[in-house]
């Protein structure tokens, strides 16, 4: 019953804000495909550069010359923690709602930035090294960063109407309490795509490194 019961909460929740959703998928995907674009418009010796801090990077792979998995893992997770609580910051503050949505595209900027150099200077190899370097936490961390900017600006939203429409709503403390609990559950789901970055994606990396040599 417990069980249908969340289910159907969490059904109510992606069909109230549904409209929300699909604006803040689209505004990611256009901070990928903005960060592709990024990557074209850059000049030869731009390229160059990045490819030899590349270059360098793909040495010290191969060699085995990685962080701990355990310093992997902190760095991973405190960065995605900063970033969740900044989130939750700006998400309590009416002002904070465009810095939320320039957040978001700016994630996306950054992932779409990283997969096309690695394709413009690999080809396919490059994409290979995408797939088992970025796609296997993103997985988890992608899908995370959409629910945790639609959360915020939801809240903010209800923010701005509670202080300006002035409608006799469902109690602050309330509202902030789950929003702050919702926020709880992200973190606890990022462990996985932290756990994956530090002990799965170095093992995948080396790997493909050793095949493309």
């Amino acid at each position: 019953m417990k069980k249908q019961s969340r289910f159907t909460i969490l059904l109510g929740h992606i069909k109230e804000h549904s409209s929300l959703y699909l604006f803040i998928v689209v505004l990611f995907f256009m901070g990928v495909i903005f960060g592709a674009i990024v990557v074209n418009s850059m000049n030869f010796s731009q390229k160059q550069d990045l490819f030899v801090y590349l270059s360098r990077f793909f040495g010290q792979v191969e060699e085995g010359q990685f962080a701990s998995s355990k310093d992997i893992f902190f760095q991973s997770y405190f960065h995605n923690i900063k970033y969740v609580l900044l989130m939750w910051v700006l998400g309590i503050s009416i002002i904070g709602l465009p810095v939320i949505l320039i957040l978001l595209f700016l994630k996306g900027v950054v992932v779409g930035f990283t997969v096309g150099f690695l394709v413009n200077q690999l080809s396919w190899k490059g994409f290979l090294f995408s797939f088992v370097a970025i796609l296997p936490q993103n997985m988890i961390a992608i899908p995370a960063y959409i629910i945790i900017g639609t959360l915020s600006v939801a809240f903010s939203l209800k923010m701005i109407r509670q202080q300006f429409v002035k409608r006799i709503q469902e109690p602050f403390f309330q509202q902030f309490m789950r929003y702050t609990m919702a926020m709880g559950l992200i973190c606890l789901l990022l462990v996985g795509a932290s756990l994956i970055e530090a002990l799965a994606s170095p093992v995948f990396m080396k790997s493909v490194i050793s095949i493309l040599e």
